[in-house]
């Protein structure tokens, strides 16, 4: 799961060819110092579907693999939902229109969190060598998050697999999984080394919105930015981070797996987060859920 998908090596000579590649739901592009992977499903302000799932991840994959770059970038495309016209947001988290109308398969989790979420915090494998062999040569890079708007859900989940995050003013996370009725992925066993076990629960189970500039959100945030900055702001990052070299980044990223979740420690997780969210894909309660919290029977089929 760790391996370069198929749709990645595929579109790999367009991308060293355009520096760019264009994905049903996803885009990577090549700038002089970093690469700018997007989330695009404007519609469902970024939620994640069946859509998007293999093209971000190719998009992930082609980020990784260019080496003519020591940094990437993970945003959400600018949205076209009325209340949010003309904005990005990081993230929606899991398309739960779908999710009720039953075009969200149980695999879908699975591949998202083995696949493109691990990848942006292990890197790639190869067919002999995995991530976390010493002997690996690595396939790394650091990762930035801008976070407009909010991370709801999966948008969160990804937040807690990267290296730096960048907040604006007044934008927010939520895990509100609770309402939903399923696990939020691998944020039970991630959120609680930023925040701590009890802030943890609370957003996990209790349904907290952690807000970017409060003394939790600034646990998980590094930077705070103001509203309608963050492109300038970005790049001064960027350059902050590429011009004293980012030689040790891939090194240090391993060590600090090593310590906080070695990759048994990640099977071990997914062996139970795969039985039992099982359970809850299937449940009655997460259709009642979403009927109680999301409206969703009279959302329009698309």
């Amino acid at each position: 799961m760790l391996l370069p998908s198929d749709l990645a090596l595929k579109k790999k000579e367009e991308f060293n060819k355009n520096k760019k590649v264009q994905f049903d739901g996803a885009s990577v592009e090549k700038f002089e110092k970093h690469i700018l992977v997007t989330l695009e499903n404007g519609e469902y302000l970024n939620a994640e579907d069946e859509r998007t799932l293999l093209p971000l991840e190719a998009a992930i994959d082609l980020a990784i693999l260019d080496k003519d770059t020591d940094i990437a970038v993970l945003r959400g495309e600018v949205v076209k939902h009325p209340k949010y016209a003309g904005n990005r947001t990081f993230g929606a988290g899991i398309n739960l229109t779908h999710l009720y109308q039953g075009q969200i398969s149980f695999l879908w989790y699975i591949k998202r969190d083995m696949g493109a979420v691990h990848k942006v915090f292990r890197g790639l494998a190869t067919e002999h060598f995995g991530p976390e062999n010493s002997l690996f040569p690595l396939q790394e890079k650091p990762w930035i998050a801008t976070l407009d708007t909010f991370a709801i859900g999966g948008g969160c989940q990804y937040l807690l697999v990267m290296d730096h995050i960048m907040a604006e003013k007044g934008s927010y996370m939520t895990l509100p999984a609770r309402k939903e009725g399923i696990i939020p992925g691998m944020a039970n066993l991630r959120l609680w080394r930023f925040t701590g076990d009890r802030i943890a629960r609370q957003a996990i189970q209790n349904g907290l919105t952690i807000h970017s500039d409060s003394t939790q959100g600034k646990l998980i945030c590094d930077e705070i930015i103001e509203k309608k900055s963050m492109d300038e702001s970005l790049l001064k990052t960027i350059d902050a981070y590429t011009n004293s070299g980012v030689v040790g980044s891939a090194s240090n990223r391993r060590a600090f797996r090593i310590g906080q979740e070695p990759l048994d420690t990640f099977r071990k997780y997914m062996s139970a987060y795969c039985h039992d969210q099982a359970y809850c894909h299937f449940s009655d309660a997460l259709i009642k859920n979403l009927e109680n919290y999301w409206d969703a029977a009279s959302r329009p089929l698309k």
